[in-house]
């Protein structure tokens, strides 16, 4: 079964573009992209895709409040398909939007000059149920973070990372996205992947963000 995606942005190029870059990828379908918040919501609830990919700033209802309401469909058990995972894609990287999106779990947060391999990543991510935040905001709020006394409080994992864990922690937490830790390691973007699974669940964290803060608290990014 093909991974079913809509998606929504007030920008025709924007949307035609994404569409062509999915309909490209075996294994993804598009079934409609739409021009604002209000109809990405009815398009949600009338094809239940399995992704949503949605801008912030759109006319009438902004890409947040959608997903703020597809949330509360799940909470209220108004179908009995859970509503669809979303990722956030955007031209403006306020850090606010992006704690806001991630607070409101979002499945993914994603700037529009993102590569467009990065764009099928964070689409297959959030099918599997994982998290993909673009690296360059990873790295902006990390550094952010450093910089306020307490933010960043190290702990010892349950199980310790092996050497190579480190590494692509190492490189993660530098804002290298699957495919770049792959070519510099030697390793295929598969493995890469089921390292990071492991990691996440030696950490006990939720997506990359997370295990990039771990990074950052181990003193891991001082160094290469």
């Amino acid at each position: 079964m093909p991974i079913t995606v809509v998606i929504a942005d007030d920008q025709e190029m924007v949307r035609r573009g994404f569409r062509m870059i999915l309909e490209a990828t075996p294994g993804i379908e598009v079934l409609a992209d739409v021009a604002d918040g209000q109809e990405a919501l009815e398009a949600a609830r009338a094809l239940a895709p399995d992704i949503m990919l949605l801008d912030i700033r759109m006319p009438g209802m902004d890409g947040l409040e959608v997903n703020r309401r597809l949330r509360q469909a799940d909470h209220n058990k108004e179908s009995e398909r859970s509503s669809p995972k979303v990722v956030i894609i955007t031209t403006f990287n306020d850090d606010e939007y992006v704690r806001t999106a991630l607070r409101d779990g979002v499945s993914g947060f994603l700037l529009k000059d993102s590569s467009p391999a990065l764009l099928v990543e964070a689409v297959h991510a959030a099918a599997a149920g994982d998290s993909l935040i673009s690296p360059a905001i990873t790295v902006r709020l990390l550094e952010q973070m450093a910089q306020q006394p307490g933010a960043l409080r190290a702990f010892q994992p349950a199980e310790p990372l092996t050497p190579r864990e480190v590494d692509v922690v190492r490189r993660l937490a530098r804002g290298l996205t699957n495919a770049e830790i792959a070519e510099d390691l030697f390793l295929s973007v598969s493995t890469v992947k089921a390292h990071l699974a492991h990691i996440q669940t030696k950490l006990d964290v939720r997506n990359r963000v997370e295990i990039a803060v771990w990074a950052w608290e181990a003193g891991l990014c001082t160094t290469d």
